[in-house]
């Protein structure tokens, strides 16, 4: 990743240093509780690969419970004792010494390793302040978003317990009308329960009304939420943030006059979004489409634009440009942002020259490893554009299917949204920790200092 002037943008040194340190420990501990099975055991091969297996189950189940929440990490933690003390047991009957030292070993690796593995960016907590209750709060509702969150979590009675004013959004109503009628009637909060789409847009209103937002995830993915550290599980508990709450200002970015909360992109995957079979069915729809549009027949992106380092043309098959930087692994996921607030846009393109370039984004995107394609590049920048021959550029905004006409113009808005978040909640998202087979090639990496682009 490169800075907005195309300088290297990465970890400080005691950043790397610390990270480097980490990822030393996590890989010694680990080897070392591996040791003192596979030593107890030389005495009695025949247990050996039972006892092996337990300490691998319990490595396993330890990086569940340390990247799930709720239920599911407390009976991965279950697994993880009963694996250890299966294993010991195997061992030696006796040997509560050796038990105690396997298992503080594990915890030992798993906490080195989330250390390690965390973004290596030096990320400042985001700055809050308390707030009281809002006074005359609405809640903008879409009833169809995710599948049908609104109705499924009751958010309309929730809504009004609280003294929430509710405002249901019905086929053919314009959201942007709703929220305008809302302010115009007082409120001093807008709160929007539904996808990233809807929340760009209410966000849209409330900056520019100067009032503060509360995000309720009840769309399908909840991206905006994920990143303003919320649990998207819990629909209900965002209500929270009409109370007493935290605030923090949050960056918004724009396409002309489009504001998003997350991503806009063109090319490939902007011109699949734009099929109304793709809705329905993403991945057979992507599937047919793609022989047409990377083929050898294929017409090709007219997208223009100018890199960072200017000696060097780029042809791109996709484009993303993010409301700040997301950390990328997969293109179907898109990672996760560690900041709202750098007052940047994350630019990320990919270039396919042939069906081996094909071949090996698909490998990439089932390792989790986009950064290593060849053809792919990312840098940050306060501003870009985007030009194009075509009279009208594909466009996928948030998830909104969208046709615009070039240039597309592309800007940062630093800090334009107050956004409140529930007490009880982070001020900003951690990032997620690759799978266990992705995190112990990529422990090793850190240790020797060659860490995956971030």
């Amino acid at each position: 990743m490169v800075g907005p002037r195309g300088s290297p943008a990465g970890p400080s040194r005691a950043v790397a240093a610390r990270v480097r340190c980490a990822a030393v420990a996590a890989l010694v501990a680990g080897l070392g509780a591996v040791a003192v099975v596979v030593t107890g055991l030389l005495r009695e091969p025949l247990t050996l690969p039972l006892a092996v297996a337990a300490v691998v189950v319990a490595v396993v189940a330890g990086w569940d419970a340390l990247v799930h929440r709720g239920a599911r990490r407390y009976v991965a933690a279950t697994v993880v004792v009963a694996a250890l003390i299966g294993g010991v047991l195997l061992l030696d009957l006796h040997a509560l010494a050796r038990l105690a030292t396997v298992i503080a070993l594990v915890l030992v690796s798993l906490a080195a390793a989330r250390v390690a593995l965390s973004d290596t960016r030096d990320t400042a907590a985001a700055t809050t302040r308390p707030v009281g209750a809002a006074i005359r709060g609405a809640l903008l509702m879409n009833p169809r978003s995710g599948g049908g969150r609104v109705v499924r979590f009751d958010l309309e009675n929730q809504a009004r317990r609280r003294g929430i004013t509710p405002i249901l959004l019905e086929p053919g109503d314009d959201l942007r009308a709703l929220a305008e009628g809302a302010v115009a009637d007082g409120a001093d909060v807008l709160g929007m329960a539904g996808g990233d789409g809807s929340q760009a847009l209410v966000a849209d209103v409330a900056r520019r009304h100067g009032l503060p937002m509360v995000c309720v995830p009840a769309g399908t993915r909840n991206h905006f939420a994920l990143d303003l550290g919320l649990d998207r599980d819990d629909v209900v508990g965002a209500l929270d943030a009409f109370g007493e709450a935290v605030e923090r200002r949050v960056d918004l970015a724009c396409v002309g006059d489009r504001v998003f909360v997350n991503n806009a992109s063109l090319g490939v995957y902007a011109t699949v979004v734009q099929s109304d079979a793709y809705r329905a069915a993403k991945i057979r729809t992507t599937s047919q489409m793609l022989p047409d549009l990377l083929g050898p027949d294929a017409r090709g992106f007219d997208l223009r634009f100018e890199p960072p380092d200017r000696d060097r043309s780029i042809r791109a098959d996709l484009v993303l440009v993010s409301n700040d930087v997301y950390r990328v692994e997969r293109l179907s996921g898109f990672g996760t942002r560690a900041r709202l607030d750098e007052g940047v846009l994350g630019v990320v393109t990919l270039t396919l020259d042939t069906t081996t370039g094909v071949s090996g984004l698909l490998a990439a995107e089932l390792r989790g490893d986009l950064g290593s394609h060849p053809g792919f590049r990312q840098w940050s920048t306060p501003e870009f554009t985007v030009d194009s021959g075509d009279e009208l550029v594909d466009v996928g905004v948030d998830g909104e299917a969208l046709r615009l006409a070039p240039p597309l113009r592309f800007r940062s808005l630093p800090a334009a949204l107050r956004v409140r978040i529930p007490k009880d909640r982070p001020a900003a998202a951690r990032p997620p920790l690759p799978r266990p087979g992705a995190a112990s090639v990529e422990l090793f990496r850190r240790a020797a200092g060659r860490p995956r682009a971030a």
